[in-house]
This record gives structure tokens, C-alpha cells and sequence, in this order.
């Protein structure tokens, strides 16, 4: 058996951090798809025996890290806790996985990993330099507070709470445009649970090549996690009235919202 050779202690270290991995990638993984993913990675192969093994004796390793074992599957604490198994299964269905390099999957085991893309970077970058005087840290903690909401079905004024409660006021509405352009970007390439790992942008190209009248298919019920193509569902900023509704959804008067 697999976790009786000579480095069972490690091989079953490694297999706990791949399910732990997997779940904070994934929201959930079949058990069936956690050895199949392991296997293609590792020389030492997995079967169930090895993997009821962790369950007998490492269940709790696996919760302390908020990876829990419900039948045929591994759930993410959140998911778990707030019975969103079968929405999530739904959403999930029919798409592929992503899989990373072993080294890359592996650190998705931090449970506060998350992949840096070069549109976080930009977000970044913009905010450090226009609202934190280029205080690298503030703009790292702003940018991962939008990160998350990039993560759910946020709307507009979700991620101008995250300015909002930082005090930061905005420049003009051209500044307002920029940053939500930039939320935007960041919004279509962030990895998804519901969408197995893939950021909605990758996915969408995945499944253009597939089916290359797939953006005419598209509905109102984000099948990839996406938010809105920017590039032809983009607000324009210019025709906002000082009195007509803010954009971001508060309910208030533009000039005493974001305008501000």
C-alpha cells in the first residue's frame, strides 16, 4: 500500500496538501478527480485505499485547514458550512479543470494564496500611486479586499465600500471610470470556483474554440462567472447628471455619492 513505504509520512503530508490545495482551488473535488489530478503528477501513484487511509487517520488535518470530507467529495469549509454544495455543482457543471504545474497547484494549500494576474498587478499599481502615496501594503490589502469581491456576484457599490470605508475620495468621474475599468479587468481574470479554477476570460476562450458562436449564447446568469464584457457593456462615465442616480448602486444622488 501506498502509505506503507518508507516515506508514508511524507507521501500522506503530500497527499492532505494536495486535497487541502485542491479545495481552496477547486471550492470542492470528487474524489475520484483529486487522484486523478495527483497522479498525473506524481511518479507514486493513488488509489481509494490510500485516500480512505487519510481519511481514517488524518480527517482532522484536513478540517483544521477547512478542507471537509463529505462522501464522494472534498468541500470547502464555506461551502460546507453554508450549504451551497448543490448551487455550486450546478454552476460547475460541464466545465473543465484547471490544472496548474504541481509546483503552482501546491500553493493554493495557503488557504490566503491567490495568483497575482498582471491585471491585479495594474489595479495595484494605479491605487498605490493615486491613493496611498505609493505605500505598496495599503494598496496590496485595498486590492485583495476587491480580489475577493471579484470572487462572488458583487455589484458596483460592493467595491466602492472598500475605498468608501478607507476614506478615500475620489479625484473626478474620469478617476471613477479608470478604477472601475480596471475592477473590470481584474473581475474576468480571477479563478473561480464555479468555474473549476479557470478565470471566466480563459474559459470563455476555451470554449470559443470549441463553439465559436458561444458569445451569442451567452445569459444574464454568468455561466463563467463573468461580470459584463468591458468592451462593449462599459458605462460612460460623461453622460452622468449631478443629480441623476449614482452608477454604484446606492441609491443616492450622483453628487453626493461618487462624485464626491
Amino acid at each position: 500500500m501506498y502509505h506503507q513505504s518508507e516515506n508514508g509520512v511524507y507521501l500522506m503530508s503530500l497527499i492532505v496538501d494536495y486535497i487541502v490545495a485542491m479545495t481552496n482551488l477547486y471550492g470542492f473535488v470528487s474524489k475520484e478527480k483529486a487522484i486523478e489530478i495527483y497522479n498525473m503528477q506524481n511518479d507514486d501513484k493513488l488509489d481509494v485505499s490510500d485516500l480512505d487511509h487519510v481519511l481514517e487517520y488524518h480527517t482532522d488535518d484536513l478540517v483544521s485547514r477547512f478542507a471537509f470530507p463529505e462522501g464522494d467529495y472534498f468541500i470547502h469549509e464555506t461551502i460546507y458550512i453554508f450549504d451551497e454544495f448543490g448551487e455550486q455543482l450546478a454552476r460547475k457543471q460541464g466545465k473543465p479543470y484547471y490544472i496548474p504545474p504541481k509546483k503552482e497547484l501546491l500553493k493554493y494549500k495557503d488557504q490566503y494564496y491567490f495568483e497575482r494576474s498582471k491585471e491585479y498587478r495594474a489595479l495595484r499599481r494605479y491605487v498605490a500611486r493615486h491613493f496611498f502615496k505609493g505605500q505598496e501594503y495599503q494598496a496590496e490589502m485595498l486590492c485583495s479586499d476587491i480580489h475577493i469581491e471579484c470572487q462572488s456576484d458583487f455589484k458596483l457599490n460592493d467595491i466602492f465600500y472598500h475605498f468608501e470605508r478607507r476614506d478615500i475620495v475620489f479625484d473626478d468621474e474620469k478617476q471613477v471610470g479608470e478604477v472601475i475599468d480596471l475592477v473590470m479587468d481584474l473581475s474576468n481574470n480571477v479563478r473561480l470556483w464555479e468555474n473549476n479554477g479557470f478565470t471566466p476570460k480563459e474559459l470563455m476562450n476555451k470554449m470559443r474554440k470549441n463553439n465559436p458562436n458561444v458569445v451569442s449564447e451567452m445569459n444574464a446568469e454568468r455561466p463563467m462567472g463573468a461580470i459584463k464584457d468591458v468592451s462593449t457593456d462599459r458605462v460612460d462615465w460623461k453622460k452622468i447628471g449631478r443629480n441623476d442616480p449614482c452608477p454604484c448602486g446606492s441609491g443616492k444622488k450622483y453628487k453626493r455619492c461618487c462624485l464626491k
